[in-house]
């Protein structure tokens, strides 16, 4: 049966013993070798941050469309609002999708901006300003929880590093400074929108995440799924108080699939004929773009040949955004072949 490991990480966000931080890494190695996916509770982060990012982004696509659209930035700086119907994740597997450009969600992003790191010369597309909506309390709101799903964010990578029998400078050294990109997602049509439910409508295609590893806050409304190894799209629905985990390609690069990049989909939420509107917020947390990401010596033996080339963080970032955000179908991913055997 398929289910979504549950993990209380408490002994790294506070003082745990060594021993207690031992079983986390190890429970961790378990999950991320068996799903990909992981609930984790102990997070520390404050249930008022958490409301606080929710009514921000209830006020932001509150705003009618035209609004929303004054906010949108060119689709390279991976910044500001994403109208619907104006992506297609699928592209970055290099997947052709039957309704391309199609998925129906809206977003906004924000991120780490140059001007947090002076005197650093800075990919600029990976770390451009951010554009604040004029709406009252959401630049404080937001920067508040990305902060806290930053700190989430690197307490993962420590226990991956203690997982994996790593050095504890070994990420640091891969995230610092980090391509970070808080993308709050909004799965709702604007009313009197016709549309006709024939199941060709997507609410976001089937993807790998890119980087490293994801923190996602989601709410309890049905949409989410996960491929399981049985080749079936499982729902899955976060715990209370829970924050979902995922490993990004970059991960699974680096462990040569030891630990998968797990595919995901968001499925229109449904509900007597109707679309419910669902919120979901993805902290990705990518990596130096100038760091090299190639599989760890550990990680390969006789059984289990090399199966990738070192790549920059910036070229496959840069590989995976052309396809979801500009229209570029990606060659370079292993991921594809997965999504096309799903559909059969």
């Amino acid at each position: 049966m398929f289910e979504v490991p549950v993990v209380d990480i408490a002994p790294y966000v506070g003082d745990g013993s060594p021993d207690e931080r031992a079983e986390v890494a190890r429970q961790i190695d378990a999950a991320c070798r068996e799903v990909g996916f992981i609930q984790v509770l102990g997070h520390g982060v404050p249930d008022a941050v958490v409301g606080g990012l929710t009514d921000a982004m209830d006020a932001f696509f509150g705003l009618g469309l035209e609004d929303k659209r004054a906010y949108v930035r060119p689709p390279v700086e991976n910044r500001g609002y994403t109208p619907p119907k104006s992506e297609s994740l699928s592209l970055s597997l290099g997947v052709e999708s039957a309704t391309r450009m199609n998925d129906f969600f809206e977003a906004y992003n924000v991120g780490r901006a140059a001007s947090e790191f002076p005197g650093m010369d800075l990919v600029p597309e990976h770390f451009a300003e951010n554009t604040w909506p004029e709406v009252a309390g959401f630049e404080v709101q937001v920067s508040a929880y990305f902060a806290e799903a930053g700190r989430v964010a690197r307490t993962m990578t420590r226990i991956f590093g203690d997982a994996l029998g790593l050095s504890a400078a070994f990420f640091p050294a891969l995230t610092a400074p980090s391509i970070d990109v808080l993308r709050m997602n909004h799965y709702a049509l604007p009313e009197g929108t016709d549309v006709t439910l024939d199941g060709d409508l997507v609410g976001m295609s089937e993807h790998t995440d890119f980087g490293i590893v994801t923190i996602l806050w989601a709410d309890a409304v049905a949409g989410l799924q996960v491929l399981g190894s049985d080749g079936v799209w499982h729902d899955v629905s976060p715990a209370p108080g829970a924050l979902l985990i995922n490993l990004g390609d970059l991960t699974a690069r680096l462990t040569n699939e030891r630990w998968s990049s797990t595919l995901h989909r968001v499925k229109p939420p449904v509900v007597d004929g109707t679309i419910r509107r669902r919120r979901s917020a993805a902290y990705f947390h990518d990596g130096n773009p100038e760091a090299v990401v190639v599989p760890l010596d550990s990680c390969v033996d006789e059984g289990h040949p090399r199966l990738y080339d070192a790549v920059t963080v910036d070229e496959h970032i840069r590989a995976k955004l052309a396809g979801s955000r500009a229209g570029v179908r990606n060659t370079t991913g292993r991921e594809g072949a997965r999504v096309l055997e799903s559909h059969r």
